[in-house]
């Protein structure tokens, strides 16, 4: 799958995450997919937690490598 076939699942994930995210303040939107990368910026009460790496990490980067063939990481962006 092209990075440009990945957009589309990977912001379907996103929607199923968002509420989770919203619950606690933030949000997170999809920057850019280079190589597999998927790199996403952090909003909200988000951008500014402590927790914010385990968050994307063990929570969001998780989702999307077992839902979307292709992605490879998930990296924060400023």
């Amino acid at each position: 799958m092209t990075d440009q076939e990945m957009v589309s699942p990977v912001k379907e994930v996103l929607d199923k995450l968002r509420p989770f995210l919203l619950r606690d303040g933030g949000d997170c939107e999809l920057v850019d997919i280079e190589d597999g990368v998927v790199k996403l910026r952090l909003l909200g009460a988000c951008g500014s937690c402590p927790s914010s790496t385990i968050t994307l990490k063990a929570g969001i980067e998780r989702a999307l490598l077992e839902e979307v063939p292709g992605v490879v990481e998930v990296e924060q962006v400023f």
